[in-house]
């Protein structure tokens, strides 16, 4: 295996990892455990900002910041930093072995720029105080990152195309988007603090229709708790944000089951259907527990999780896929260079 394949698996691992990492660092209300970018308290480390933490929580104990808090967040921004190196390295090595086979450079400058907007989303977050659009993007943006190199570890290693029928991959992108969709709706739901709005299930409020304020639920442009106006954001817009993210589980979901059940009636695309239909019931189920349990910490990050697992199995559903639409004579040339790859490595 070469150095730059080495590096894409290294980075796919560790983008996995920032993106669960991070989850968990939002849910356990540490985003603001350091309360200024890129260091804490203009130190390097909680540990040489201690004095300004303690004195902080001990003005406000139950506020944002503690050492407990301010070290989940910066260790969460050393991962980020180490991965944005990686990424750094994996474009370099992609532009000196450009035209090479599996080599992606294009791709790979893309994700340069995706990371630096990423950090600078990251910097946001914390000095724009949580506001929910800047959360949000910056949750997308972790996982754009993930799918993007999750596509360049396919396309380095050079898979066998798998054969099938046209359509597959119309639903299979159709699938993707609405997954998309989802997750910035999962997203929106976790950063405006909406997930416990509904408490039973399938019902909200005891209502298939609750009472919602859907203007205030989807202002983008305010603080966190406000509406655009300045008030306290009243439950009914709660209520609408996490109504809208179950509505789009079903019609993602819905998606996503008749992907899984297409797929698995074929012999050569059964492993994608079965790990697909594996990845939606576990996050399906989970997303239930959320709402029955309370939204235990756990479980919390696990869906989080769950999402970053549909996102790299449908990436790799649509890579394989990919090569059913290609004109027989550029299948035939890619696969040639498959072949001429894996006798280098």
């Amino acid at each position: 295996m070469t150095a730059y394949r080495r590096l894409i698996l290294l980075a796919l691992a560790l983008t996995t990892l920032v993106v669960v990492f991070g989850a968990y660092v939002r849910l356990s209300d540490a985003g603001l455990g350091c309360p200024d970018w890129p260091g804490c308290y203009g130190q390097l480390s909680p540990h040489h900002a201690a004095d300004e933490i303690l004195e902080t929580h001990a003005v406000d104990p139950h506020g944002p910041v503690s050492l407990p808090k301010a070290w989940k967040e910066m260790i969460h921004r050393y991962l980020a930093a180490s991965l944005g190196l990686l990424i750094l390295a994996i474009a370099f090595l992609a532009w000196r072995r450009r035209g090479a086979p599996g080599v992606a450079p294009g791709l790979a400058a893309a994700l340069v720029g995706v990371v630096i907007f990423q950090g600078l989303l990251g910097k946001w977050t914390v000095t724009l105080l949580l506001k929910p659009a800047i959360v949000t993007a910056h949750l997308i943006g972790g996982l754009t990152t993930l799918a993007l190199l999750a596509w360049l570890a396919l396309h380095a290693h050079a898979p066998a195309r798998t054969e099938s029928p046209r359509r597959y991959l119309a639903l299979a992108r159709t699938a993707f988007i609405l997954l998309a969709l989802q997750i910035a709706l999962g997203g929106w739901t976790s950063t405006n603090y909406a997930a416990l709005a509904c408490t039973d299930f399938p019902s909200c409020q005891g209502s298939l229709w609750p009472p919602a304020d859907y203007a205030n639920a989807f202002h983008v442009l305010r603080e966190l708790g406000m509406t655009a106006d300045g008030d306290a954001l009243p439950l009914a817009a709660l209520t609408a944000i996490h109504w809208s993210h179950r509505v789009g589980a079903a019609l993602a979901g819905t998606a996503l089951l008749a992907l899984g059940a297409a797929l698995l009636r074929r012999a050569g695309t059964r492993r994608f259907g079965a790990a697909l239909l594996v990845a939606l019931a576990v996050q399906l189920a989970l997303g239930v527990a959320n709402v029955l349990l309370s939204l235990p910490l756990p479980l919390a990050v696990a869906h989080n999780a769950g999402a970053a697992a549909l996102v790299i199995v449908m990436v790799w559903i649509n890579h394989g896929l990919r090569g059913a639409c290609l004109p027989a004579p550029v299948a035939q040339r890619r696969a040639g260079h498959a072949g001429r790859e894996n006798s280098y490595a």
